[in-house]
């Protein structure tokens, strides 16, 4: 297709519209938990049966083996499975959020929804390989019938964030990181984004968190919750290391403006204590939570600020039941529930 998904009439919506599922892809690759991948599926399920009470989901798994054995988890935590729906997609990894499908709507209702598949290079050739990942996203076209796109670079769900009238946030960290689009300029990059997101306008901030291996995903820093607000992390310990780094994304966000000429509404959200694994820092954020059709789900740490974060949430979030799930074992692979996550519009 010569012409954009803009010029066609397409948009990425915001997470906050409404979905007609979600997509998963089940994890099954030991080396993204090293020593811990078993501790991860109760928390996992979780997140899958609460995504169950609003929509469906929708999992990519290798073949009826790895759906026999999500199956059995699932049941185990008492997931409906009359909600859930296996697609034989084998992948290399389960951070849905970077590999799978981008779904745009069209401004013309009578237009079928369709999938930009941008390139997927593991966060910069991290984490070879990763080809089974890349081509995730027309399968899933292929298999709906659904019209693609396929803008020849690299971009992650993760890394971008939506108000849904216009406005695109992400930051410099990531995605003017040379291990991603190295040909390509600030301003070549913004028009990928026009083109192929449906926006208007791109903010930015520069900072990602400690121990993020995404090179700073803005899922980790800053959310929008409705078409006006973002809810931002702070650390409140000037001793800790993202302190500096937060704080200096703040001053950005306080600075910017929206299509309308309006300032942010910007509500703080408190970083959870360090978690830490093998020495190792972990990107542990509240940020990184799912907004599905009935509820916000939550990233927890066994952590005093657990409930602040859930209480600030809440008052963002009065249509929906904000819900807790531990991720303390599921952080050890470097993300959470909106890493692992991708919603399908209706």
């Amino acid at each position: 297709m010569s012409a954009t998904p803009r010029q066609q009439g397409y948009y990425f919506p915001a997470e906050f519209a409404p979905h007609i599922a979600t997509w998963l892809s089940w994890p099954h690759k030991e080396a993204s938990w090293p020593g811990k991948i078993d501790s991860i599926y109760p928390a996992y399920s979780a997140f899958v049966k609460e995504l169950t009470r609003g929509e469906l989901v929708r999992i990519n798994v290798a073949d009826a083996a790895l759906e026999a054995a999500a199956t059995a988890h699932l049941q185990k935590a008492g997931v409906p499975l009359e909600k859930v729906q296996f697609f034989h997609h084998p992948t290399n990894d389960a951070w849905c959020r970077d590999h799978g499908p981008a779904f745009l709507v069209n401004t013309d209702s009578s237009k079928p929804k369709a999938i930009v598949d941008w390139g997927y290079n593991a966060w910069g050739d991290k984490y070879p390989p990763y080809d089974l990942d890349d081509v995730i996203p027309t399968r899933i076209a292929e298999h709906f019938r659904l019209p693609v796109f396929h803008p020849g670079i690299v971009m992650e769900g993760g890394s971008v964030e939506f108000n849904g009238a216009g406005t695109l946030l992400t930051s410099t960290a990531c995605l003017l990181n040379p291990n991603r689009n190295p040909h390509l300029n600030q301003e070549q990059i913004e028009q990928y984004l026009r083109d192929y997101y449906g926006v208007e306008q791109i903010l930015w901030v520069d900072e990602g968190i400690v121990g993020d291996d995404t090179d700073g995903h803005i899922d980790d820093t800053v959310r929008f919750v409705n078409e006006d607000t973002v809810v931002t992390v702070i650390e409140t310990d000037k001793r800790d290391e993202n302190y500096d780094l937060l704080q200096h994304n703040l001053k950005q966000l306080k600075a910017m403006r929206l299509i309308n000429g309006k300032a942010l509404n910007i509500i703080e959200l408190p970083m959870p204590d360090a978690v830490i694994w093998e020495d190792q820092r972990l990107p542990a954020s509240y940020a990184n939570f799912y907004i599905a059709n009935k509820s916000v789900i939550v990233p927890t740490y066994r952590c005093d600020k657990d409930e602040q974060a859930l209480r600030i949430l809440q008052d963002c979030f009065p249509t929906r039941e904000v819900v807790g799930i531990d991720s303390t074992d599921i952080i050890w692979g470097l993300g959470s529930f909106h890493c692992l996550s991708q919603q399908e519009p209706e």
